[in-house]
C-alpha cells in the first residue's frame, strides 16, 4: 500500500511516504511556518521516495488535539491532496498514535499535549490498548498538577513534547518522562493501514480536525 501520511499537530513537522514496504520521511524545524513549509515538505519526500502521487492510495493526517492554526493547515493540504487524487484520507488520532509511537515494556503511557495556556489535554492508554490498535476516546483536560497526579497514579511513563515545565513536578512524583521526538508522521503509517477498508474516498467532508475545544478569537482592548 502506497501512503502520504502528514504530522503537524504540534511544536514538529514531517511528512512521510510509504511506498510498498519502503517509508521515506522528511522533517522540518518551521513548525510555527506550516503554511509555508508543508507543501514544499511533501513535495520534498515524494521525490524522495520515487512514487508518484497518481499512485498513492490514501492519505494520513494526525486530526488533532493540537495547535488549532497546524490542525487546519494539515487538514486542508491533505484534502485538497485526497479531493484530486480522489483517494480516502484518513484520520489518525494524535494522542494514541503518540503514545503507541513510545516503544517500551508492559506499562501504560500517557500521552500529553499542550492546551491553553496554564491547561494540557491528556490520556491513558494501557500497553494492551496500544498494542492491539483499539484506542479510546477519552481526553481529559486539566493543569500541570492533574497530569502528574493521574500519571502517579496509574504508573504511567509521559510522553510530550516541550513541556519542561512537568518535568521538576513528575520528578517528584517519581513518574517518568519521556520527550516525544520518537512521533512523527511515520508513526501514523500502521494505524493508517489498519483504517483504510473503512475509509470512503467521498466522505472527505467528514473528516474533520479534533480540535478538543471551541475556538475563541483572541479580542483586544478597545
Amino acid at each position: 500500500m502506497n501512503i502520504l501520511a502528514i504530522e503537524c499537530t504540534h511544536a514538529a513537522l514531517s511528512v512521510a511516504v510509504k511506498k510498498a514496504v519502503e517509508v521515506t520521511e522528511v522533517k522540518s524545524e518551521d513548525w510555527r511556518k506550516a503554511a509555508e513549509a508543508l507543501v514544499p515538505l511533501i513535495e520534498e519526500a515524494m521525490a524522495q521516495s520515487g512514487l508518484d502521487k497518481q499512485d498513492l492510495d490514501s492519505i494520513a493526517i494526525s486530526s488533532g488535539p493540537g495547535s488549532f492554526t497546524s490542525l487546519r493547515i494539515g487538514m486542508s493540504v491533505a484534502k485538497g491532496i485526497a479531493y484530486g487524487l480522489g483517494i480516502p484520507l484518513i484520520p489518525v488520532a494524535t494522542m494514541p498514535a503518540m503514545a503507541a509511537s513510545f516503544l517500551a515494556g508492559a506499562g501504560s503511557v500517557m500521552a500529553v499535549i499542550q492546551a491553553r495556556k496554564g491547561e494540557l489535554y491528556y490520556a491513558v492508554y494501557s500497553s494492551e490498548q496500544l498494542s492491539s490498535g483499539v484506542w479510546h476516546d477519552d481526553i481529559q483536560r486539566g493543569s500541570a498538577i492533574d497530569v502528574v497526579t493521574a500519571a502517579a497514579k496509574r504508573g504511567s511513563v509521559v510522553v510530550s513534547r516541550q513541556l519542561d515545565e512537568l518535568l521538576p513536578l513528575l520528578a517528584g512524583r517519581g513518574v517518568v518522562y519521556a520527550a516525544a521526538d520518537f512521533f512523527s508522521a511515520r508513526s501514523l503509517l500502521q494505524a493508517a493501514e489498519r483504517l483504510y477498508e473503512r475509509a470512503d474516498a467521498a466522505g472527505l467532508e467528514g473528516v474533520v480536525p479534533d480540535y478538543q475545544q471551541m475556538f475563541i478569537p483572541y479580542i483586544g482592548k478597545r
